[in-house]
């Protein structure tokens, strides 16, 4: 079977106004066993592609760019760019791709994209991954995704772009210079002058920024009410999802079963065969 994706688009609603939403989708296009998997917060569908590329033997897998990144429209209202308005595109995204069995990898963001949906009476969810995320979202890791979120920086060229990329997002683990270039190359855009901006509406920042507070954020009742079997990832040293909260997790809820990724924070990239194998363990268990 091809390991290529489809590159496609589904056309969602929200109280703004209409946008496209697009996703890439790898595996037999007829197999209704899907494999949806969402990128966190500043990141792109093809976060995924090694991930899809492992698993579309047995899954389709869907990967889809969140609206205001990759190749995705824009809302027009920047109030929008926020849970609830993903989740419901995600509900157009499900009927579009017409699964009988969903499971669901969600890396931070993506994560509470997929905990929601899973906590909802009727979900279709049947197995569901927090990658680095969960019911607590830490102050701390706010103040510091903060610092760079909706930036919008420009770079003179290829070089200088990476090398931002490598510095904001250090917290991913040791990855080779191929894997930076690639974890580069689908979150910039080259401009006609050569230089390069980061492949996002700078202002998926505005409710960020409106909603940060020097509080933890604590989504328990959403977690509680998860039913399907739940795998959560943590990066050891990640500063969003802290250990005793993954250990919390584990005895309450779905009871998640729980790994750490060594000398990773936040969040792990699932890049790495161990990490593929860890997902892809508990996906096709029985």
């Amino acid at each position: 079977m091809s390991q290529e994706f489809r590159q496609r688009q589904v056309q969602c609603i929200t109280p703004g106004g209409l946008h496209q939403l697009a996703y890439t989708e790898w595996g037999d296009p007829a197999n209704r066993k899907v494999l949806l998997c969402v990128h966190g917060l500043s990141r792109c569908a093809r976060d995924f592609d090694t991930l899809a590329r492992a698993l579309c033997d047995r899954y389709r897998v869907v990967c889809p760019d969140m609206p205001g990144r990759g190749m995705s429209g824009w809302l027009k209202n920047p109030m929008e760019y926020q849970v609830p308005i993903y989740v419901a595109d995600m509900v157009t995204l499900l009927a579009r791709v017409d699964a009988d069995e969903l499971h669901w990898v969600g890396t931070s963001m993506g994560g509470l994209i997929g905990m929601t949906l899973a906590s909802l009476p009727e979900t279709p969810m049947q197995k569901l991954v927090l990658n680095d995320v969960g019911p607590v979202i830490t102050a701390a890791s706010l103040a510091r995704i903060g610092q760079y979120l909706g930036k919008a920086p420009q770079f003179p060229d290829l070089s200088a772009a990476t090398q931002y990329i490598r510095a904001v997002s250090a917290t991913f683990g040791r990855h080779s210079d191929e894997e930076w270039a690639v974890l580069t190359e689908h979150v910039t855009r080259r401009r006609a002058d050569g230089s390069y901006r980061m492949h996002y509406d700078a202002a998926i920042a505005v409710p960020f920024m409106a909603a940060k507070s020097d509080q933890d954020i604590e989504l328990w009742n959403c977690y509680d009410a998860i039913k399907c079997p739940t795998l959560v990832i943590r990066g050891a040293q990640s500063d969003l999802l802290r250990r005793e909260t993954m250990l919390e997790m584990a005895r309450r809820g779905p009871r998640a079963r729980t790994v750490e990724i060594p000398e990773v924070g936040h969040a792990p990239t699932l890049m790495h065969a161990d990490q593929i194998a860890i997902v892809r363990e508990f996906l096709l268990a029985d």
